[in-house]
């Protein structure tokens, strides 16, 4: 019944101005970084555990792509997925669009991470190929699963490159 009642309340809150207000949340938060890009998972929902999450950069505004080998689809600098003790995907191809990353069990209260690097593909950039800037982010996507097996929760990252679901 919580689940399906949190479902409802996550349904209605889009704006990234509610986003920002809510306190019981599942959050992604994408840090630049040099030489790796880190990808910080906060859950504050009580009573609900999150088993995984799937990061979709394909609709992202800086066509962003992960960048997991020398030579590849990237720029100079690469990464491949490196969890914490909670993060587990499995190898993720260089140029890949999509990351699908399990959690162990996570509960309210928990923080988890895992780096990568993360590269955009626009001719002209801010910060050129190597670096994501600003809003490049904005539009990519991640879906959190819960343990129940049925329920996704998704949401959309902004131009703050945050991603957040709210309860």
């Amino acid at each position: 019944m919580l689940k399906r009642l949190f479902l409802a309340i996550c349904v209605g809150v889009i704006g990234s101005a509610a986003q920002s207000e809510c306190m019981r949340a599942l959050t992604v938060t994408f840090v630049e970084g040099a030489p790796t890009d880190r990808f910080e998972i906060i859950h504050t929902v009580t009573g609900l555990t999150l088993t995984g999450l799937r990061i979709d950069l394909a609709p992202s505004a800086g066509e962003l792509i992960f960048d997991t080998e020398d030579g590849g689809a990237g720029v100079e600098v690469y990464q491949p997925f490196q969890g914490d003790a909670t993060t587990r995907a499995a190898k993720v191809a260089d140029g890949a669009e999509m990351i699908d990353v399990e959690l162990s069990r996570m509960q309210a209260g928990q923080r988890a991470h895992f780096t990568i690097d993360v590269d955009d593909r626009m001719a002209s950039s801010e910060l050129g190929q190597i670096r994501v800037t600003g809003g490049e982010l904005k539009g990519a996507t991640v879906a959190f699963s819960v343990d129940d097996g049925n329920a996704q929760l998704k949401a959309v990252f902004d131009a703050d490159n945050r991603a957040k679901v709210c309860a």
